[in-house]
């Protein structure tokens, strides 16, 4: 099977130098292409600016911004059967992108921004067959599990990994995976390796129909 992976960060430029992003590494990702790579997998990983070195025999599609994001992902789903929308998208955009270098001064700065375009959702939107695995990054809480499941439904995915702040940057975690035919999995811990190895799975399970998905 051909698997669309999505790693890391985007970077939303205020001016040339300037840009709106997050702490993303894009490690959970690299190791998702690893683990599915090892599994017999074709892997076409789209990638923000990442820190972790793409696994040999990906076929990378280097981006920056959340639009050239959507654009390569829509482009490479066509071939794939399924997605794992790992990358940490910008939600927002600056809304004017100034093309010189903004100088400071006296006064404050207003900046007005627009949401970008939900990559997962698109893609849950005209999966077909296809599986698409979302991940949500939520506080710890009660009513993240919640979230979580909202937000599977809202994308049309097949699955939700439900990870917390503390995996960010981290060789190892935590996560939990939520099913739109089953409900909760126990949580899984380990190194992210580890971890993208049991979200493959999940994706082989659910390609085979073997959770029962319709």
């Amino acid at each position: 099977m051909r698997i669309l992976i999505t790693a890391g960060p985007t970077r939303e430029y205020l001016d040339p130098v300037r840009y709106l992003s997050n702490a993303s590494t894009g490690r959970m990702g690299v190791a998702l292409a690893e683990a599915a790579i090892a599994r017999g997998h074709e892997v076409v990983l789209v990638c923000g600016p990442i820190e972790a070195p793409p696994p040999p025999g990906a076929a990378v599609r280097r981006v920056t911004s959340a639009h050239e994001m959507l654009d390569a992902c829509l482009e490479a789903f066509g071939a794939c059967g399924a997605a794992v929308m790992a990358a940490a998208v910008c939600d927002y955009r600056p809304l004017d992108r100034r093309d010189r270098k903004m100088h400071r001064e006296g006064a404050g700065l207003t900046l007005e921004l627009a949401p970008t375009e939900d990559i997962c959702a698109r893609l849950g939107a005209v999966k077909g067959w296809r599986v698409v695995v979302g991940f949500a990054l939520e506080d710890e809480g009660a009513d993240s599990h919640a979230r979580a499941a909202a937000k599977l439904a809202a994308k049309h995915c097949d699955a939700i990994v439900l990870n917390d702040f503390s995996n960010i940057g981290a060789d190892s975690g935590s996560c939990e995976i939520f099913l739109e035919q089953g409900g909760w999995q126990p949580a899984a811990r380990g190194t992210k390796r580890q971890l993208a190895d049991e979200i493959i799975s999940v994706v082989e399970r659910l390609a085979s129909r073997e959770f029962g998905r319709s």
